[in-house]
Order: C-alpha cells, then structure tokens, then sequence
C-alpha cells in the first residue's frame, strides 16, 4: 500500500548555515534507507511558502492568487510517497525520518482509483 508521508514545520537549514553538511548527510541517509528497504517511490522538499500560487475556479472564472492561500503555523516542507507492507511500516519509516525531531510527519494513505494517476495499482512492499 502506497502511504503519503507529509513533513511539516521542519527546520530546513541552507547553505552556508553552519548546520547544513550534517542534515543533508541525515536526509541523504534515510533516503539510502528507503532504498535499501525497496519502498520510496519519490520525495522532494518544496520551496518556501511565499513561492507558492493557489488556483481556484469559482463560477467558472479561475482564481490565481500568489503566496499562500490561507495563513496557517503549519508549513509543508516536502514529501515522500512510500509503498509499504502496512500502515505500520510506514509509521515506524516516518519516527526514522530526521524532520520528525523538529517538525511533524503526516502519514496517509493514498486512495486508489482505476484509471487515474500514473502508476500501477499499488502493491505493497515486502
């Protein structure tokens, strides 16, 4: 089964930031780590909140709106979409994740609909 791990309000150093070398060298391995273990199907961090544009189509005009939508103290960072055994697996693969000890992991399950999306159905790992 394919779960949906959501990292919020992490904190994300930049170069030159003198802490750095040391989270790229945590991210980079727990990424071999869901490699090794055969069930990262993708991840990436995303850009800051102010690059993001929302869209909305509203009695058909299209809404685009530049920054954040809403204001909120929670940030989504990045990302991974996992195909584990069960839901297990995935909780214990987002305590490993480096930006559970300072921000939050949100794990869901993704929902499969035939016809839609651009993998195969999922079918789980192990």
């Amino acid at each position: 089964m394919r779960y949906l791990l959501m990292i919020y309000n992490c904190e994300r150093p930049q170069p030159p930031d003198p802490g750095f070398a040391e989270a790229l060298a945590r991210v980079t391995a727990f990424a071999d780590e869901l490699r090794r273990r055969g069930v990262l199907v993708a991840g990436d961090p995303v850009q800051d909140v102010h690059t993001a544009t929302t869209v909305a189509v509203r009695e058909g005009r299209t809404l685009i709106t530049d920054g954040p939508f809403v204001e909120t103290h929670e940030h989504l960072g990045g990302y991974y979409v996992l195909d584990c055994r069960d839901l297990d697996e995935a909780l214990e693969l987002a305590a490993l994740c480096p930006f559970a000890e300072s921000g939050t992991i949100e794990v869901r399950p993704l929902a499969h609909v035939p016809g839609v999306g651009h993998s195969p159905a999922p079918s789980g790992a192990g």
